[in-house]
């Protein structure tokens, strides 16, 4: 099918690049633009017959907006408009063959005449249900708490129906989950999607860094592209829920798309840890270190109605559980033993103020006796320099320091670099801890947090500290109070 570019109302289609708002392009009058990709740009646009929110005699009303996805070809090469035919065949596809509530309705496709437009003469036109937003502008403005767990369980529904139809996305992100008017999931942009053939596919070498499984980055590039199954799109649920909690920041460290890449391939490796954000509550930890499990074997347990069953038994069988301390405990999630090369140096977390935790503010009603302070040290030299209390830059304190270091066993009172801590006495055989240097020490101090925190004390590891004071011996951790 194919239809022309023309006028709507008085306005001419005369730019080259973008189309104006009135604009028609096929049977529909451009509104207002949307966004634009590599390979696309997007409109919102009405029906150009009839009037918004009107319904044709006789007929079931339509859709008062929809979004016009046109997909240019004139430009590129052979092999790159071959790209965006195959792209655009698999949206048509999948979206006539797989209609969900979760995925994004899909209305008709046309290739667009416009021979005095050369930029747009062949272009592709896809023409999809219009979203309210996106699921990264809310997550750039901050995704309400209340509303975290159902955004993660839609975005459940809307995969565990395409890998249960035998697809896997391939390019899940926060661009790509769109929400409506009601703010509902409806997973979106299926150019990248690929149909399995038994356990695995074959997707072309594309994809949004930020979101590719270790595997995908040494996978090697055959005649039908990279292997591609559903565990990538796990593994890039497992980023998306950690977005969610930490308004965009990645688990993995790096400027760039590159750089967090590389950090990627070093944890798949099993060179380097997991670090996830102590924003996580426990539950919501638990899932994503499931779902960012390092290879897919690892990963493959972890389907999209196991992470669904488990998501909705926390929301309905106990209220709040999957915010509460513990909850992932409670839901069978595996506790965390890893144990930080980094040791306390992490992501923000529940911050309180440290001013309550150093020396001289001995809360009311605490047990045992100040006999000294310890100043923290960061090793990370912006963080010394840094005269506020960044997030990024803050240290985590022990609940154990003789259990690992891990999300159960870290206290939610936040310090950093220059803290001058109220300690108590020292422990000699704690947990060992590595430095950036590689020096171990088993040291440990404990230290007093402020009134109303849900522990009296916690633990500082020696290795974060440049002091070396003299304090007595510590009773084993479990006779602290």
């Amino acid at each position: 099918m194919t239809a022309r570019l023309g006028l709507g109302g008085t306005t001419e289609c005369d730019r080259a690049d973008l189309l104006p708002p009135g604009c028609r392009v096929g049977s529909w009058v451009v509104t207002e633009l949307i966004g634009s990709g590599g390979w696309s740009t997007v409109y919102a646009a009405r029906p150009a017959d009839v009037l918004p929110a009107r319904a044709p005699a006789g007929g079931r009303p339509g859709p008062a907006e929809v979004a016009l996805k046109i997909m240019p070809t004139a430009a590129l090469a052979p092999r790159q408009a071959r790209r965006i035919v195959e792209s655009a065949r698999r949206e048509v596809e999948l979206g006539r063959r797989l209609g969900h509530p979760r995925l994004i309705g899909f209305l008709e496709t046309f290739v667009l005449r416009a021979p005095d437009r050369p930029a747009l003469d062949g272009a592709i036109v896809l023409v999809m249900e219009r979203a309210a937003a996106s699921l990264r502008e809310l997550v750039d403005a901050g995704v309400p708490e209340a509303e975290r767990g159902r955004l993660i369980a839609q975005i459940c529904e809307g995969l565990s129906h395409l890998h249960r139809s035998g697809w896997v996305h391939a390019d899940l992100k926060p661009e790509n989950v769109l929400l409506g008017a009601d703010r509902s999931v409806k997973l979106s942009d299926f150019g990248l999607a690929t149909e399995l053939t038994g356990t695995h596919g074959y997707a072309p070498p594309m994809g949004t860094l930020d979101y590719l499984p270790p595997e995908r980055w040494r996978a090697p590039l055959g005649e039908l592209g990279v292997l591609v199954r559903p565990t990538a799109d796990i593994w890039a649920l497992g980023i998306v829920i950690h977005e969610v909690f930490t308004s965009g920041g990645s688990p993995f460290a790096g400027a760039t798309p590159v750089a967090r890449g590389a950090a990627v391939q070093e944890y798949g490796a099993g060179r380097a840890p997991l670090r996830l954000d102590h924003a996580l509550p426990p539950f919501w930890r638990d899932l994503a270190a499931d779902c960012l499990a390092p290879t897919h074997a690892a990963r493959a347990p972890h389907t999209a109605d196991s992470l669904l069953a488990r998501i909705s038994a926390a929301r309905q069988g106990m209220p709040g559980a999957e915010t509460a301390p513990g909850a992932g405990r409670r839901q069978g999630g595996r506790a965390r033993t890893a144990v930080l090369a980094t040791a306390l140096c992490g992501i923000a977390g529940t911050a309180l103020c440290a001013d309550g935790v150093r020396a001289g503010s001995s809360p009311p009603g605490r047990t045992g006796a100040v006999t000294g302070t310890v100043r923290v040290f960061n090793a990370e030299r912006g963080c010394q320099e840094r005269s506020d209390r960044d997030q990024q830059c803050s240290l985590g304190l022990a609940i154990d320091p003789r259990k690992p270091y891990a999300a159960q066993n870290v206290v939610a009172t936040r310090v950093w670099h220059g803290d001058v801590l109220a300690a108590e006495c020292e422990l000699a055989d704690g947990r060992p801890i590595i430095d950036e240097e590689d020096r171990h020490s088993t040291r440990w101090y404990r230290v007093r947090l402020p009134a109303g925190s849900a522990q009296s004390t916690a633990w500082l590891p020696a290795v974060r500290t440049k002091d070396r004071p003299s304090l007595p011996g510590c009773p084993h951790p479990a006779a602290v109070p």
